[in-house]
């Protein structure tokens, strides 16, 4: 090692012991971590939802005690964002479901010696808005959908009208 004089101070940025660094990885784009599955994912975690139907029906207990105006709100709010993820793990879900049994299909074809056919994004987009118009036929709901999306579609229409004003 460097031999240094003990009658000059040492300088200020001079590092006596050396420091290691801390690495920081981000386990979502590290290879350490192994590959996201989503099947794997839900069934290892699938305890969690348990674990949030308790939160939500404590929630919902806590809300009909409650008196506060603005805790009430604060619990509203809450209990519509669990409601909210619920219903878009059910959608992801059944997405998945969709797909898995269309590969099982294509796989059917394949041991039969028939050429695999893979759906067009399109065509995928196609089946779900049918799947949709029918889940809305049969709980009713499907008129005032259709209202909702001719008045957005209106909306949209209007601006790109031109205004008076260019007139």
């Amino acid at each position: 090692p460097l031999e240094m004089s003990a009658k000059r101070p040492v300088p200020f940025l001079r590092q006596v012991v050396p420091v290691r660094k801390k690495v920081q990885r981000d386990p979502r784009f590290d290879d350490l971590s192994g590959e996201y599955k989503p099947e794997i994912f839900m069934k290892t975690y699938s305890f969690l939802d348990s674990i949030k139907k308790q939160e939500k029906e404590m929630v919902q207990k806590q809300l009909k005690k409650c008196r506060n105006m603005e805790q009430k709100e604060k619990l509203q709010r809450l209990l519509n964002r669990m409601t909210q993820q619920e219903q878009a793990q059910k959608k992801q879900q059944k997405l998945r479901e969709r797909e898995l049994s269309l590969k099982r299909q294509q796989r059917e074809l394949a041991k039969q010696g028939k050429k695999p056919f893979f759906l067009k994004k399109s065509e995928k987009r196609k089946l779900e808005l049918a799947e949709k118009y029918a889940e809305l036929k049969r709980s009713g709901k499907l008129e005032s959908f259709l209202n909702k999306k001719r008045k957005r579609n209106a909306i949209k229409d209007k601006r790109h009208l031109p205004s008076q004003k260019n007139l």
